[in-house]
């Protein structure tokens, strides 16, 4: 099982190195107020990937927090409870 899981973990960096290695050709970002960003297509895809995922998991964070503190005031409610 574990041969199969690294093997598939294997083919999917190959493809995603294929992927980028296709997709070196610079591109230009036009920006607010005449600004642009000249970079290769690759490192714009992973620029946006990563701001994306860091913006997934800030917006996880409260409502995880929330869940934590409720969990927190059930256990100490209930344990005033049964004493």
């Amino acid at each position: 099982m574990r041969a199969l899981v690294w093997s598939i973990l294997l083919i999917l960096f190959l493809l995603l190195f294929a992927f980028a290695a296709k997709n070196t050709e610079p591109v230009t970002l036009r920006l607010f107020f005449g600004g642009t960003w000249q970079v290769p297509l690759v490192v714009l895809l992973a620029v946006f990937f990563a701001g994306g995922a860091l913006f997934g998991i800030l917006a996880m964070t409260l409502p995880y927090v929330r869940q934590w503190r409720a969990k927190r005031r059930l256990l100490r409610d209930a344990s005033r409870h049964f004493q």
